[in-house]
């Protein structure tokens, strides 16, 4: 069993975690203008360019107050039409991102980026305003020991004390975290002495439900439901979607997401890919870091999935979004990539861009933006046999074994001076991108607060006449 970590209030150490290429890298002066704005002109920019939307109805969402979900990450997709309606649409959100890692340092006196401006205007505020019982801080990760470090880090010092930096991997032998009689987390030390804490910071990314409790009076940041609800729940969070688009409809505010099926069993999976022209994209709603989502562009692919057992019962299918002339057919249309500037080859590369906020006692607001590109061009037209998720696939995280990861980042794009010109994004699409995160992880927060009962525990019923998914109920750890 691995033993957690103490770290003291002097340990941040900047290159232990950002990215060799990240570390020195200066921030494009855009993307410094971008995060400088307050909310008030992001808004009036906004309804300049979309006047059906009304500044009061927009800056309503910006003072939002979460409850369950403070801090996310949402991965957008810049595409077009033929018409050259170009938007950015919401793939995912993430209720513990990846990110800071990979930021350049907005202001080089704050050594600490990101991490500590986390810490300092959303968790330690957050802590304030709950009863915690007695016990330590911990950072407790499965995951990005890089960045996950970084954050303790930074809370050891803006708390000015020591905090445990603590694995919790997804196996029988490694439970070093447990929920006591009194429903409070406890870790063991090296001694295998139990002690009692009173918030977590969570960068738990494999099914975090069966470890951690739905319900607890340590505060864990972000609480579980948050995952449930959407933050790691691909099939709760397209449904929250719809529902907060119901909600925000007459204000002519929309999340922008592929044509998405959810539902969808096993065996109705080529039924759904063919009603789409042969192409779209399936998910397994659960996992995360690229893992567990297939593009399927030809019969050999859709062969290959068909051909591969699964542990669970539930998919949701995606129109695919590719290159124009094999992207699928939806009802408002054909979308596809608009890709990075081509290089000195000619060539494109499909890319997403991970934007990251953050919640204030003003609301939320922007804290880190990176972008990843595909290993292979964007090409016009497919070869028979085409690899499509070499050609679609940005993720960069590479599993290598059992808790053991591995990052591209020969295929991260930074947002300095070099990697951010080849992106080509501008302004309004930044603030359109920031936007849809926004509108997302309410969406998600909102459904994260229909899913909890007046006692704090998991409303059950609901929950699975929203997600009828046994082998992941199974999972769900019930304190």
């Amino acid at each position: 069993m691995k033993h957690s970590i103490l770290i003291s209030p002097d340990a941040f150490e900047p290159s232990k975690h950002w990215y060799p290429k990240a570390l020195n890298a200066t921030i494009h002066p855009m993307v410094a203008f971008f995060l400088n704005l307050s909310q008030e002109r992001i808004v009036q920019r906004y309804c300049h360019l979309n006047p059906m939307v009304k500044p009061d109805d927009l800056m309503k969402w910006m003072k939002y107050q979460p409850k369950h979900f403070y801090w996310a990450g949402t991965d957008l997709i810049h595409v077009t039409s033929e018409q050259g309606k170009r938007q950015m649409v919401v793939i995912e959100t993430n209720s513990c991102p990846s990110g800071q890692k990979s930021m350049p340092l907005l202001d080089d006196n704050l050594e600490m980026g990101g991490y500590e401006i986390l810490m300092r205007e959303t968790f330690k505020p957050l802590l304030k305003t709950r009863r915690l019982p007695e016990g330590d801080l911990a950072v407790i990760y499965d995951k990005n020991p890089m960045e996950a470090s970084g954050y303790a880090a930074a809370m050891a010092s803006v708390f000015q004390e020591n905090v445990h930096f603590i694995p919790f991997y997804n196996q029988a032998d490694e439970q070093n975290v447990r929920l006591n009689e009194s429903g409070i987390l406890e870790f063991a030390d090296e001694s295998g002495n139990w002690k009692p804490l009173r918030a977590v910071f969570r960068y738990l990314t494999q099914k975090p439900w069966n470890r951690l409790p739905i319900k607890s009076k340590t505060f864990i940041f972000n609480p579980i439901i948050a995952c449930l609800a959407g933050g790691r729940n691909k099939m709760v969070a397209s449904k929250a979607y719809e529902f907060f688009n119901a909600e925000i409809a007459e204000s002519n505010l929309k999340i922008f997401t592929p044509e998405t099926i959810w539902d969808v069993s096993k065996n109705e999976v080529p039924l759904w890919v063919q009603k789409m022209g042969g192409q779209a994209v399936i998910k397994i709603p659960y996992s995360n870091a690229g893992q567990g989502v297939f593009t399927i562009v030809n019969q050999q692919e859709l062969d290959n999935f068909m051909a591969k057992d699964y542990e669970y019962d539930q998919f949701i299918i995606q129109s695919l979004i590719g290159n124009y002339w094999w992207s699928s057919n939806t009802q408002e249309g054909r979308f596809y990539h608009v890709g990075t500037m081509p290089d000195k080859k000619g060539e494109s590369f499909a890319a997403d861009v991970r934007m990251m906020l953050r919640s204030t006692k003003d609301g939320f607001k922007p804290l880190a933006i990176y972008a990843r590109k595909a290993a292979a061009p964007l090409l016009d037209h497919l070869e028979s046999g085409a690899n499509s998720w070499q050609i679609l696939g940005t993720n960069l995280s590479v599993k290598l074994d059992q808790n053991q990861w591995s990052s591209d980042t020969d295929r991260l794009l930074l947002m300095d001076r070099r990697d951010f010109n080849r992106l080509g994004v501008g302004l309004d699409d930044l603030i359109q991108g920031y936007i849809q995160t926004l509108l997302a992880t309410i969406a998600v927060d909102k459904m994260a607060v229909n899913f909890i009962g007046t006692k704090g525990a998991l409303k059950q019923k609901l929950f699975r006449s929203l997600n009828n998914d046994q082998a992941l109920i199974d999972e769900i750890m019930v304190s």
